[in-house]
């Protein structure tokens, strides 16, 4: 995702340790994210635990806005969140990250500025922090075990700002340098094996050869092969058969 893609800005407020900061930089460069604001980060800035933690996001940090409150975090934003993974006496919409970042994506695209608020690793945000947010993310985990570490929080909200960014496969196939058999590769590899077999008086008694074909027909079907998988078949068939004439 280039450099200056519009997208929300990540708001640490008041973090406690470089480390943690460093991280949430890593998380947000994981997935094409690159605008974090500083709220009285607990050991001054610059720090180099979070430089050292960052592991090549360390511009993200170098180009952090270092700010002296949350009001002053978010004065040019027009739609604020607020993580948080507590019940809060606040009346406001609560959403997961994936609905969080979908409204993100509208408003954004709208031409608003959108920022995400995170609180310190010991306590979180505290309510006057959350007063200014618009809505409110909490993330559904283990009610017995709440506690998620910031760099946690941030990746997770990254990451689903970066599934609605660009089309992610659910599932795929890595082909290691083959491609899918074809249908007639199959048929040569399932005559291959039908004559051998054959030959070897696989198919017995007589009156089932033929439903014995067909179920290892259908088992061919069943598989999806490559063209490396059918030729290492092809092999193996072979070389049973060359084991089997040496014996005899």
């Amino acid at each position: 995702m280039p450099v200056g893609t519009p997208q929300p800005a990540i708001v640490l407020v008041r973090p406690q340790m470089g480390e943690n900061i460093g991280g949430a930089a890593r998380a947000m460069w994981n997935f094409g994210l690159d605008r974090m604001r500083i709220v009285n980060p607990r050991d001054g800035w610059p720090n180099q635990k979070a430089v050292a933690m960052s592991s090549g996001a360390g511009r993200l940090l170098d180009e952090a806005k270092i700010c002296t409150s949350v009001a002053d975090a978010i004065d040019d934003c027009t739609y604020v969140f607020a993580t948080t993974a507590r019940a809060r006496d606040l009346t406001k919409p609560v959403m997961t990250p994936e609905h969080a970042m979908g409204v993100a994506r509208e408003k954004i695209a709208a031409g608003e500025k959108v920022a995400v608020l995170f609180g310190p690793e010991r306590s979180g945000l505290e309510n006057e922090d959350i007063a200014p947010a618009n809505a409110i993310i909490n993330v559904p985990v283990n009610p017995e075990y709440a506690s998620l570490n910031l760099a946690q929080c941030v990746l997770l909200t990254s990451y689903e700002w970066m599934r609605g960014q660009v089309e992610v496969a659910p599932e795929r196939v890595e082909m290691a340098k083959t491609d899918w058999a074809v249908q007639s590769e199959v048929e040569a590899l399932a005559n291959h094996y039908e004559e051998r077999m054959d030959d070897a008086g696989f198919f017995f008694p007589e009156h089932k050869a033929e439903s014995m074909k067909l179920n290892l027909r259908n088992m061919w079907s069943r598989m999806p092969m490559t063209r490396a998988d059918v030729q290492m078949l092809h092999g193996m068939m072979r070389q049973m058969v060359r084991w089997k004439e040496r014996k005899d």
